[in-house]
């Protein structure tokens, strides 16, 4: 007669001090990802917003292909995209570039950053258009340079307006950090993977790394919540703003 147990309650939360030693990876990978799909999504908003020759029109197939495309087959051609485009690079120009000496996680950043990026630039686009043209007049009325402006009115505006899409940008980055187990980085998924195979318990293993992540992600929903308030709460007239309405006044009287 078979003894197994049929569900093993306990060792679903025995499990998960073990996982968590792979959540710093999880949540490098998240972090630097987001970071480089917020600096791509700005760039490609602005070449959008410029309506710029040629890089417009690219930057729309850019964002058409990727938001098209599964992030899964998107780590897939990183992986084995990348090596290829280094060994051609080498092979015509001469070069004795290392393609074996990358580290599997850049394939991950690359891939999940450019992924992120594509659905970041929209809400940035729409961010950046929502905030009143005049603010940017009214900045440069009163004495500021045009890169002064963006930095003191128009971004901290436009953050406002942008960090709820952002911030539900993050928390998809970590969940889908769950993915990178394809480019051979281990991160919770992959570790518990690794450790369900030694005992075959898989489905307690995934009901772990779903509280984990449930939790994981709460913590930082909450978080974004709290910085969102914040700044909504803080968000005052601005002497561009003071100044603007000033002279709306003087046109009305």
């Amino acid at each position: 007669m078979n003894n197994l147990k049929l569900f093993d309650f306990p060792l679903v939360f025995t499990q998960i001090p073990r996982i968590l030693r792979y959540l710093p990876i999880t949540m490098e990978i998240a972090l630097i990802s987001f970071l480089g799909s917020v600096i791509t999504g700005f760039l490609v908003a602005l070449i959008k917003i410029r309506k710029i020759k040629i890089l417009s029109p690219l930057a729309g197939f850019y964002v058409s292909f990727t938001r098209g495309t599964p992030v899964l087959v998107q780590l897939y051609l990183t992986y084995y995209g990348l090596p290829m485009f280094f060994m051609a690079v080498n092979r015509y120009y001469g070069t004795s570039f290392n393609v074996n000496g990358i580290a599997p996680i850049v394939f991950a950043l690359v891939a999940l950053s450019l992924n992120e990026a594509a659905y970041s630039s929209e809400s940035i686009r729409a961010a950046l258009e929502s905030v009143d043209k005049g603010q940017m007049e009214a900045a440069l009325s009163i004495g500021m340079t045009t890169p002064q402006a963006l930095r003191r009115i128009i971004l901290p505006e436009a953050l406002i307006v942008a960090l709820p899409s952002l911030g539900n940008s993050f928390i998809g980055l970590i969940k889908g950090t769950s993915l990178v187990f394809v480019t051979a980085v281990v991160e919770m998924t992959a570790a518990g993977k690794l450790l369900a195979s030694k005992n075959f318990r898989f489905f307690e293993m995934y009901i772990t790394l779903a509280i984990v992540y449930w939790i994981v992600t709460a913590v930082f929903a909450a978080l974004i919540r709290v910085w969102e308030k914040k700044l909504r709460c803080n968000e005052r007239l601005t002497p561009v703003k003071a100044a603007k309405k000033t002279t709306e006044e003087r046109s009305g009287a």
